[in-house]
């Protein structure tokens, strides 16, 4: 129920920035000292400001929001996407996740298998996965201007390029009708690329917030695909047959 109501707040702020504690209340079903203590556990991560009887959303004017923004970002269909996403793990297997905060869930169940290794370019990942004792390599290279959480760059891609994983688990920002996959930071899709190129199979991490859509840089197409992994069936235009698509409960 706590990161349930999270959730809805932010939901609400993303498509207003602007709210009064009444109108939260009652969108939300709820009083308004419930909201005033949601909104000062957002505070204090500092995804909100609070003002004199309302609420605004810190990262209104951002094009890149923060990692611990995005984290809180339909944070409830990301977990359910990555309890789908480990069934298809197995112990001993070598990983791929790239940066998002899609494969960052991912990481947060990975204790459960024996014997795992794991590749990111993921820095926020990369501590999870320290945390949980799981082995790990860092890919190296810079940390990314634009988006702080993630390592880029002719380093990292050769890194990857000295492993073969079982399995690549990624994310981008959208998908487009005809099942083109797009990203907004062509060097985080260079890495991608290579994982994508040195893993048996490709796990494509979606939420339905992505579905439609085209961004600035292309990475692949879902045909390159062999998982979908998304809470709502994709148009059946962006489906190749090729790709089995799996959607959460």
């Amino acid at each position: 129920m706590k990161e349930f109501l999270e959730q809805e707040l932010m939901a609400i702020l993303q498509s207003k920035q602007y709210s009064t504690i009444d109108d939260l209340a009652k969108s939300l079903f709820v009083s308004p000292s419930t909201v005033r203590r949601k909104l000062d556990a957002l505070q204090k991560k500092g995804l909100v400001t609070r003002t004199h009887g309302g609420v605004k959303l810190n990262d209104e004017n951002n094009f890149s929001p923060s990692f611990t923004f995005r984290i809180h970002q339909n944070s409830f269909e990301k977990k359910k996407i990555a309890l789908a996403a480990i069934k298809l793990i197995r112990n001993g297997d070598l990983i791929f996740l790239d940066g998002t905060t899609s494969a960052f869930f991912i990481a947060e169940y990975l204790s459960e298998f024996e014997n795992i290794r794991v590749v990111t370019n993921g820095i926020d990942t990369l501590s999870l996965l320290s945390k949980h004792n799981i082995s790990a390599y860092s890919t190296g290279g810079c940390v990314q201007e634009e988006n702080r959480s993630v390592l880029v760059g002719r380093y990292a891609e050769d890194m990857v390029n000295n492993f073969h994983a079982d399995v690549v688990f990624f994310s981008a920002q959208s998908i487009s009708p005809d099942g083109e996959i797009y990203d907004c930071f062509e060097e985080e899709n260079f890495i991608r690329k290579a994982m994508i190129k040195n893993a048996t199979k490709k796990v494509f991490l979606c939420d339905s917030t992505k579905f439609g859509k085209n961004s600035l840089f292309h990475l692949c197409s879902a045909k390159e695909i062999d998982y979908i992994i998304t809470n709502s069936p994709l148009p059946a235009s962006a489906l190749p047959p090729t790709t089995k698509q799996i959607i959460t409960e």
